[in-house]
């Protein structure tokens, strides 16, 4: 992971960049907004269903609708031949705690249960410091309900800059791969890997990927969804 490296502003202002909204159970058209699938890629075979479930950095903070990580990323697999459907669930400023509130209202709201949710939370606890051990009670809590429901989950990690110092660091750090081993969750362990050194995969905010950004972010990760997709049955 080269954390060496990490320059701390770009990673925490990163970390600020799923935080743009108050929380709460959001209203359904808010809940999960699917994307049109596009109609010029043509696909065959079974229709994949896959939820993206997270804060602002799926929810394409400043993009336009077909730009951000969920639409880029159906168009990345229908273009390899998977008939994705990506729905985007992103709400921006969702800590975990707020996914967990919100998890089972979005899965219900489903019009078929989904193959694969993509889990994408945590840079908000961080941000406002919440204890990492808060944090893993609220991804244990939504990983046993996909669990539960017997639904696949593709975990997108984070990482804390130092300047949380080492023990928070530690702890944070390695929430992602120890409940990835202990549900039986596919990992992607720092899913920002590809861009947070590049600041012109940025928006003038410093904050949120551009829509090249996100691009780079799917390029980096489809393979990993793609393995996560369990046989079409």
């Amino acid at each position: 992971m080269h954390l060496r490296h990490l320059s701390i502003t770009v990673i925490a202002l990163t970390m600020m960049g799923c935080s743009n909204a108050d929380e709460g159970t959001p209203a359904p058209e808010e809940t999960a907004q699917q994307s049109a699938p596009d109609t010029d890629i043509a696909v065959d075979g079974p229709e994949r269903r896959i939820l993206a479930f997270g804060d602002s950095l799926f929810a394409g903070y400043d993009l336009e609708e077909q730009q951000g990580y969920p639409e880029q990323l159906e168009d990345a697999l229908r273009e390899r031949g998977t008939n994705a459907r990506v729905i985007d669930a992103g709400v921006s400023g969702d800590t975990s705690a707020a996914g967990r509130q919100r998890l089972a209202f979005t899965l219900d709201a489903q019009e078929m249960k989904p193959d694969l949710v993509i889990l994408e939370l945590g840079g908000n606890d961080m941000l406002r410091g919440i204890q990492p051990s808060q944090t893993r009670a609220n991804f244990e809590a939504m990983l046993q309900e996909l669990r539960d429901r017997e639904i696949p989950v593709l975990l997108m990690g984070m990482r804390s800059p130092p300047n949380y110092g080492p023990d928070y660091q530690q702890q944070f750090d390695a929430l992602y791969r120890d409940l990835a081993q202990e549900y039986g969750a596919a990992l992607v362990p720092f899913w920002l890997e590809s861009i947070y050194e590049d600041q012109s995969l940025f928006l003038d905010d410093r904050i949120h990927p551009t829509a090249e950004g996100v691009s780079a972010l799917v390029g980096d990760t489809v393979d990993d969804v793609e393995k996560a997709l369990p046989p079409a049955g």
